[in-house]
């Protein structure tokens, strides 16, 4: 097979990865087993220009990434729905869609994984067209993910510490908002701390990711209480995969959703991977049934 890799040095722990030597292992590693690669390490800003232009080329059959889950999304947005495959070398905070298809989360065992794997196709969610790989979330994540930014971290552990605090404050908050949501077709008003939609429903007894990215239903989850010792138990059961036995969490799965959101403010009011994004007034959601193609180790349960 013939790979680009791009590693983002500005993305979780390749900020403090020597990328000299991550660079020689990741191309010792795929000659050994008779693939071409090229790797390329760039910035954060510089990841939009070269994501496209890879994903334009017509002789390329796998485009590797190295960052967290919003370099990861950036790349299965720009290859979705093509002959090219994504192969995901997890440097982020978590991980998630790293954990969903299987990969190890230890780079050089990642790198291993990947240099001997296999294709497989996966879902992926989108909001107005818009490709996301994990969730979109409306409400207290989005106040979380406002604050986070604004405190100083400059490593993994101070990300986490940071959104620790970012939650304590969001909850504290405690912001509300009115939505009309409708799902499959039913339609139901909600005032609400919290709103979320992933693309597929998440796995038990563990942190929040989908333990089948191939089950082709979106997963929505309604916050129905709006006392703040509930929404931090809520955070707290999701964060551990207990979300089941939440009494004041609605829990579905879906083909499509529509949110209307007639609230005043809209910039920087939705989350998308982890990204802070402008609310529509319309949000329609939608599941696309297996339009990546993905890189999985070869003893990975994934078909």
């Amino acid at each position: 097979m013939k790979v680009h890799a791009l590693l983002n040095r500005d993305g979780g722990t390749l900020r403090t990865t020597d990328l000299d030597v991550l660079k020689t292992f990741i191309c010792d590693e795929f000659r050994l087993h008779g693939h071409e690669i090229e790797v390329e390490t760039l910035s954060g800003e510089e990841l939009a220009a070269s994501l496209k232009t890879q994903a334009e080329r017509n002789d390329l059959d796998v485009l590797m990434v190295g960052g967290g889950d919003g370099t990861v999304s950036s790349a299965a947005a720009s290859v979705a729905h093509s002959p090219i495959a994504l192969a995901v070398l997890p440097a982020g905070t978590m991980n998630l869609f790293a954990r969903s298809i299987q990969i190890p989360l230890e780079l050089e065992e990642a790198v291993r994984a990947l240099s001997t794997g296999r294709i497989v196709e996966v879902d992926v969610a989108s909001v107005n067209d818009e490709i996301f790989i994990h969730q979109f979330a409306v409400g207290l994540h989005a106040r979380m993910v406002r604050t986070r930014d604004k405190l100083d971290y400059g490593s993994r552990v101070g990300k986490m510490w940071a959104s620790t605090k970012a939650i304590m404050s969001a909850i504290y908050t405690l912001p509300l908002v009115d939505l009309e949501i409708e799902i499959d077709g039913k339609r139901e008003s909600i005032r609400t701390p919290a709103v979320a939609i992933s693309n597929n429903l998440y796995g038990d007894g563990h942190v929040p990711f989908a333990d089948d990215p191939q089950a082709g239903k979106l997963g929505i989850y309604l916050m129905r209480s709006h006392a703040r010792p509930a929404m931090l138990k809520m955070t707290m059961d999701m964060m551990r995969g207990a979300w089941k036995s939440n009494k004041d969490l609605t829990v579905t799965e879906a083909d499509t959703i529509r949110i209307v959101y007639g609230g005043r403010k809209t910039h920087n009011r939705a989350v998308m991977d982890g990204e802070l994004k402008t609310l529509d007034r319309v949000s329609d959601v939608s599941i696309q049934r297996r339009a990546l193609k993905v890189v999985v180790p070869d003893d990975a349960s994934l078909t």
